[in-house]
């Protein structure tokens, strides 16, 4: 069951579009900050809400990746595996991450502490490889500059 202040925020959502579906995106996006995840009661409640079915709010939910239909760490840690990171050498940092937090795709360490996606574009290939920690971007990232980035993340 959505809380009044998630259904506050929602409804506000609503009132900015011409009509209701139009928010879903943005009330999926409200429910995650709440909750971390969107589960599928919250899906249910967000379809009821938007006069969707529950079937087209999941639609909407698993279509965009920064969307989590199942619980993730206190940090999420996008990897940015497209052919441009892929040639600059992403790879070594996928493995030195893996290899560190020892959770591979779509894993969460033991701690909670951390999970690891890819990510198909962070949009910005002339840095590349790049990485983006909740809404922390990194760039021309090398495996020696791991620890210390991971180091500010509790």
């Amino acid at each position: 069951m959505l809380s009044e202040k998630e259904i506050h925020e929602i409804e506000h959502e609503i009132g900015l579009y011409p009509v209701k579906s139009a928010a879903c995106i943005e009330a999926l996006k409200i429910v995650q900050e709440h909750r971390g995840w969107v589960s599928d009661e919250s899906v249910k409640d967000i379809a009821a809400i938007l006069e969707m079915t529950p079937e087209d709010v999941d639609g909407v939910a698993t279509f965009y990746n920064m969307i989590f239909r199942k619980p993730v760490g206190r940090n999420i840690i996008f990897v940015c595996n497209s052919v441009t990171c892929y040639m600059m050498g992403y790879e070594s940092i996928y493995q030195y991450m893996s290899k560190k937090l020892g959770i591979t795709w779509g894993q969460t360490t033991s701690d909670g502490r951390f999970t690891l996606l890819p990510n198909p574009c962070l949009g910005d290939c002339d840095h590349a490889p790049a990485m983006m920690i909740n809404k922390d971007h990194y760039n021309r990232i090398k495996p020696e500059m791991i620890d210390s980035i991971l180091e500010k993340y509790q």
